[in-house]
């Protein structure tokens, strides 16, 4: 894999962020590396892990809005690490590190390219309190990773929403309906949502919905871990 670096990079970057060894440009060491959880066989269109087949039973039942879905990592340590550190300590090095691996992730499975990557939009006044979006930063090293267009501003936050990891399932769908607008033209467009993590897909369900009304023909989903969906 090349990972390409900056000086910024090779400086920070000095001890593998899991074991502390030293290690090159991208912050983990090649064993780390070789340790993550990347995702095995999965439902081709939501992400979920998947024992056989290519479709789970709930997208054969009831298919999500969006195209295709590709997970890169299983939300599990240490990925779940890695990520929480960047969405919750505000460590944007992280953010690097994870985009590299998404894009030579993507390339390794042959991936369908789009036209723009679309990291899913936080609220002015959630952007305000956190000083950063996650999606962003994860899609600013993919997109130049895959040699793809960043698309930051075609599709917006336009609603304040509660924190959905502290809602079930039922109440995460209801907490983003019509949360999100488009205010560029989109139509006819293939695009890719980019976010950290997806557990029950009701966020980004949201954004692909705005999308495919504001006239997108396909958006698939790229997201750095996949997390298990609860079931009740």
């Amino acid at each position: 894999m090349v990972y390409g670096g900056t000086l910024f990079s090779r400086l920070r970057w000095s001890r593998c962020a899991l074991c502390g060894q030293r290690t090159g440009d991208l912050g983990l060491c090649p064993g780390c590396v070789d340790d993550l959880p990347f995702q095995g066989r999965s439902c081709r269109r939501c992400a979920v892990p998947l024992a056989a087949g290519d479709l789970c039973g709930d997208c054969l039942g009831a298919p999500p809005v969006f195209d295709e879905a590709v997970g890169v990592l299983d939300y599990v340590e240490p990925a779940d690490r890695l990520i929480q550190r960047l969405k919750f300590d505000g460590d944007l090095a992280y953010a690097r590190t994870l985009g590299i691996l998404m894009a030579n992730e993507l390339q390794r499975r042959g991936i369908r390219l789009p036209q723009a990557i679309i990291p899913v939009p936080l609220h002015p006044s959630r952007l305000a309190a956190r000083g950063f979006n996650q999606a962003v930063e994860l899609a600013r090293p993919l997109a130049a990773g895959l040699g793809v267009r960043l698309d930051r501003s075609s599709c917006v936050r336009v609603r304040a929403t509660a924190e959905q990891s502290l809602l079930n399932a039922v109440d995460r769908r209801r907490n983003v309906k019509n949360a999100f607008s488009v205010v560029s033209s989109v139509a006819g467009a293939d695009v890719a949502v980019v976010d950290d993590v997806m557990t029950t897909g009701c966020t980004i369900e949201a954004v692909v919905r705005a999308l495919k009304q504001a006239g997108a023909h396909r958006v698939a989903v790229w997201v750095c871990a996949r997390a298990a969906p609860p079931r009740h």
